[in-house]
């Protein structure tokens, strides 16, 4: 039985609705035709569920799934973090894409994919971490270097921007996307953060909804650092987010009972909620 355990909702929003629940780590939410896509990490699968809540399952045995991401073709991709592989799901089979073990200094996390299907995927090192450019032609290089742990990542609606969450440095950090599909022009979008960010989202004014593990809230955040809305989930911890839903005006919420995933194995304490939401998503994911 899923229990709302919210405790504080800032700027009016109403509290968030329970969606689903019994999956061991939900990470990675991504809003694709109608439907809330998320990795289960520990519990070697991705999910979907509807608007209502139901979920259906893809098993992915031997994998740990984490990022997610959509090429124009339709074709899910799926990180696979700790074998460092990008795996090709096309609605009946998956199969592996991409070993991206040689360029990659530590386990694969969060990606996001853009319109030509360059994937940008990080390499989560705690220090010297990376991101690596996947190409549709499925050839990989590395386009960032010395990110402190990077996680969530966002691209512009006008898709000159890559925005980035470095977990262990406590910031969000922006790279400009060059037509070729480099990063360049590193700076700083919000830094001195609350807790550590993971999973991030951007709206239609600029805002990044970011899950703050460790001070157990979701926030919104403006270029610069402004925090304009909470969601304090009380005990629980904050993972990853996604808008989407009708309008894209839905905010996703997976949260669990713990920021090590490691401590999780076995259990089914991760849960997905969600809320409505003023300013709708915007660019990609």
């Amino acid at each position: 039985m899923v229990h709302d355990t919210f405790a504080v909702i800032c700027k009016g929003l109403a509290p968030p609705t329970p969606l689903a629940d019994g999956f061991c780590f939900g990470e990675g939410p991504r809003w694709f035709e109608g439907l809330l896509w998320f990795s289960d990490m520990l519990g070697e699968a991705v999910h979907t569920s509807d608007i209502r809540g139901s979920l259906t399952t893809v098993p992915l045995p031997g994998h740990s799934p984490s990022g997610l991401g959509f090429r124009p073709d339709g074709c899910l991709l799926i990180v696979s973090a700790e074998d460092r592989m990008v795996l090709r799901y096309d609605g009946e089979t998956v199969l592996p894409l991409a070993d991206l073990s040689e360029l990659a200094p530590a386990n694969l996390g969060d990606m996001v994919v853009d319109d030509s299907g360059r994937a940008y995927i990080g390499s989560q090192a705690f220090e010297g971490g990376a991101i690596l450019r996947l190409d549709p032609g499925n050839h990989a290089t590395v386009v960032a270097n010395d990110l402190d742990f990077p996680n969530g990542m966002v691209i512009t609606p006008d898709r000159r921007t890559l925005i980035v969450a470095e977990s262990m440095g406590r910031r969000l950090t922006a790279f400009t996307i060059d037509p070729d599909g480099s990063l360049s022009d590193r700076r700083v979008f919000a830094d001195k953060l609350d807790g550590p960010p993971d999973g991030i989202a951007l709206d239609a004014e600029g805002g990044v909804w970011t899950a703050m593990t460790l001070t157990h809230q979701f926030e919104r955040i403006t270029e610069g650092g402004e925090v304009t809305d909470r969601i304090d989930i009380g005990d629980r911890v904050a993972i990853a987010c996604a808008l989407g839903g009708p309008e894209r005006r839905t905010l996703f919420l997976l949260s669990s009972t713990d920021a090590y995933p490691k401590r999780l194995v076995g259990t089914r304490l991760s849960r997905l909620d969600a809320v409505r939401v003023d300013v709708p998503g915007a660019g990609l994911p």
